[in-house]
């Protein structure tokens, strides 16, 4: 009877079984209906990927039906608000290419659905839809159709996504049993024990010895010949090819020996190579993942949030001190760090950090809040519900939303080494298989193994993510943040740097502030500090804190327009404050930084400031002038030009009067000019030229203005070390083209002993994790020598 394979699943099948649909022939019902489903649908280039990339879909005859039951769904939901819910779904089947297509094109399949991100390598599905067009049931069944069926667990749902796979342990125990007792019953062998053993026990012997080298070769390997066929599948050939063949060219060799009675083959060899290899595996795994922890642990944010006690005073806390039952006080534009209820009257909060949408949520007392949203208007109050996920900041910071388009196409330094080695390898390869097959065909098979083996490029691949996460680990200890191990790549890559002055270079821990106008009355102060109250821009910040101690009163209404002013209504008194222009005269009155006060529309008075620069800014800026091409960006007029030049080099170019989208404008006309720009910002005023510089650094100090866009947060009592940080990048780089110069002289070398006929495939084995090893160890070592050498400087 003939077998045929699934145009869908690739599945085996019998003529009796077929079923012919659209010229396609389908092993079932369910793998047709899929295919039906992508061609109404227009989503045949899902087969376009890869030959059968689909899988059978499963009956599910109302095993999903508990999620009608809203309480139940809402605890699957990690975001809910009124037309947009957001739910992370764990799929185990997720192994390709087309999965990932199809996976992020449910929109087409669903009109309720807006969007859908996978998770490769947690084999995770991020949906964000609308409940008023479809429901968390009707989504789940619609991947169980499609041959998705996600894992649901109520009782362990969190703990299932974040269960350790011990897999590897598994194949390490196998292939280490293996290996020990295959090489004890080849003693015999080994010692060349004729007579008895000759006679009586040889033939058994080895073929005990190939049953015990099974489970290596088909359980304890098996990764390998996965991963190996996957990448021939797509087209890019990944380090396991070579593994997997070298493995399968000495099975078969060691197996014909045993038949045909040439010996007892290689597998002693072969199960000491699987072994060694999952041996080295396992390290890599183990080095990152005590590198994630470390990650994970440094990775916070500088933020605070504004807390207040019971006797209605405020002080600002860390995030990671904020628990349940804390009452917080959020400002205009801050961000929501935990869950929580509003305990003011009404508010709104742009959740577009979170689902996309700019579309601002009305929300009124006693609703929820999630965290990730910010703030807009006037001051709220909240009260927790939980502490602060670090793991949700985490994720709310590498969206995919606020990814740079031109980030998304960058090649780090290993791609291109990659991209061609293993082609070259197996080229290589295959050129000593000939050469040495006209001369001993015995050691033609060993050469090829050995030369597979030895030069796997692990090590190779290794170099760039040890050395980049270790810099992460160490900036991190010294308070600056990065969001991933690329923007190391791209500090290094800096020529000018852009900053901004005010909040950014001066600080709004002191200040000299003098008023000149007319002399506010104990009342109109009262409203002008609770106005103040509700931003967080680092002059009101200032000026709130220079004024004296009030009451706190109810602002009826708030609004912040960014590089202009704040304007609030306190018991039917209108309240301005910013510029000159934004409060209505027609100019500056001052060539000075100053914030230009009106009530009711009657200009009072200015607050003048005297700036304070952080320390160490002229000695910074000494540094960095002879590598950089620097710049500063200002919203202020040009009264501090002439104390700016006494900090600044000579030749530093100074740009007062400009709007936050004259920021961004000045960051892309330098691109065009082939700059590489950092921005350092506030992450305010500067949110656009943070997100458009190749490198953009929001400056914290107490407060808790967050700018998603950024690449990496610096605490600001950190600031003077902004030329130490730029160093240790350059250093990184450094680290990491030396270890690519042993890694290749090990390969030579490996290379030539191979191809020579000098080296075993269990020698080559065990060499490459010690490899592994070197490599990691001179790129820690390497890496931290660099920090605290340029930390002395």
């Amino acid at each position: 009877m003939n077998t045929q394979n699934c145009y869908h699943c690739g599945l085996g099948y019998t003529d009796k079984d077929k079923i012919v649909f659209n010229d396609k022939s389908f092993c079932c019902n369910g793998c047709k209906t899929v295919y039906e489903i992508f061609t109404l649908n227009g989503l045949t280039d899902y087969y376009s990927f890869e030959k059968t990339p689909g899988a059978t879909p499963t009956e599910i005859n109302g095993k999903y039906d508990f999620l009608e039951n809203q309480e139940i769904a809402y605890r699957l939901l990690e975001f809910h608000e009124q037309d947009t819910h957001i739910v992370s779904l764990y799929i185990p089947h997720i192994h390709c290419s087309s999965c990932i297509w199809i996976l992020e094109n449910l929109n087409r399949l669903n009109i309720g659905v807006s969007s859908s991100q996978v998770n490769f390598h947690n084999k995770k599905v991020r949906i964000v839809f609308n409940p008023e067009k479809t429901t968390l049931k009707e989504i789940v069944h619609l991947l169980c159709n499609i041959g998705y069926e996600p894992y649901i667990s109520l009782d362990n749902y969190e703990t299932r996504k974040k269960k350790v796979n011990r897999e590897l342990i598994y194949k390490l125990g196998v292939a280490f049993f293996c290996f020990g007792n295959v090489m004890l019953l080849s003693f015999p062998e080994y010692f060349e024990m004729e007579e008895y053993w000759l006679d009586n026990y040889k033939g058994f012997f080895r073929w005990l010895i190939f049953g015990l080298s099974l489970p290596s070769f088909l359980y304890a390997a098996s990764g390998y010949y996965v991963s190996a066929w996957k990448s021939i599948k797509t087209g890019m050939l990944n380090i396991d090819v070579p593994i997997a063949l070298g493995i399968i060219v000495m099975f078969i060799r060691s197996t014909v020996d045993i038949i045909f009675g040439y010996g007892q083959g290689f597998f002693d060899s072969l199960t000491g190579l699987v072994f060694f290899m999952l041996l080295g595996r396992l390290f890599q795994q183990k080095t990152y993942n005590f590198l994630s922890f470390e990650r994970d642990f440094k990775s916070y944010f500088p933020i605070a949030v504004t807390k207040i006690l019971h006797d209605r005073s405020e002080t600002s806390v860390s995030v990671y001190d904020v628990t349940a039952g804390d009452r917080l006080l959020i400002r205009n534009q801050e961000l929501i760090p935990v869950d929580g209820i509003l305990i003011s009257n009404d508010t709104a909060i742009d959740y577009s950090f979170v689902t996309g949408e700019a579309d601002p949520i009305n929300k009124k007392s006693g609703d929820k809040l999630f965290a990730g949203g910010r703030q807009i208007g006037k001051i709220i109050e909240m009260e927790v519900l939980s502490s602060v996920s670090q793991s949700y900041l985490t994720q709310l910071w590498s969206n995919d939303i606020f990814t740079k388009k031109d980030r998304q196409d960058y090649k780090t330094i290993t791609d291109t080494i990659s991209r061609y080695f293993t082609p070259a390898l197996l080229i290589i390869a295959g050129l000593a298989f000939a050469y040495w097959a006209f001369i001993d065909l015995n050691t033609a098979f060993n050469v090829f193994t050995a030369v597979l083996i030895v030069a796997c490029p692990c090590a190779l691949a290794l170099s760039a993510p040890f050395t980049l996460g270790n810099i992460l680990r160490i900036m991190g200890r010294k308070k600056l943040y990065l969001k991933n191990a690329i923007v190391v790549e791209q500090m290094a890559k800096v020529d000018t740097i852009v900053f901004d002055k005010t909040g950014t270079i001066t600080t709004n821990k002191k200040s000299d502030i003098v008023y000149e106008g007319t002399p506010f009355t104990d009342d109109e102060l009262l409203l002008i500090k609770n106005v103040l109250r509700g931003s967080n821009h680092p002059l009101s910040r200032r000026l709130y804190d220079f004024l004296p101690t009030t009451d706190t009163l109810l602002t009826d209404d708030f609004t912040e327009t960014i590089g202009k002013g704040i304007k609030g209504i306190i018991k039917g008194r209108q309240i301005k404050i910013g510029s000159a222009h934004f409060i209505g005269l027609t100019k500056q009155l001052t060539l000075q930084t100053a914030v230009y006060i009106s009530i009711d529309g009657e200009f009072k008075g200015k607050y003048v400031f005297a700036n304070s620069y952080r320390n160490g800014v002229k000695v910074l800026f000494e540094n960095l002038s002879n590598n950089y091409e620097l710049k500063i960006l200002s919203g202020d007029n040009e009264g501090e030009r002439e104390i700016l030049k006494q900090l600044l080099p000579p030749g530093t170019r100074c740009i007062f009067n400009q709007k936050p989208e004259q920021k961004l404008a000045f960051i892309e006309n330098l691109q065009k000019e082939g700059k590489n720009v950092m921005m350092i910002g506030d992450g305010l005023n500067d949110a656009g030229a943070l997100a458009q510089s190749n490198v953009g650094i929001s400056v914290s100090e107490d407060i808790n203005v967050f700018s998603p866009a950024c690449d990496g947060i610096l605490d600001a009592t950190k600031f003077e070390s902004i030329a130490y940080f730029l160093k240790l990048s350059k250093k990184a780089i450094k680290t990491i083209k030396m270890s690519f110069g042993i890694s290749l002289t090990y390969n030579a070398f490996g290379l030539m002993a191979a191809i020579s006929g000098k080296l075993s495939p269990l020698t080559a084995a065990i060499v490459m994790p010690l490899s592994t090893i070197t490599i990691i160890s001179f790129v820690t070592i390497m890496s931290n020598y660099y920090a605290k050498k340029e930390s002395k400087n």
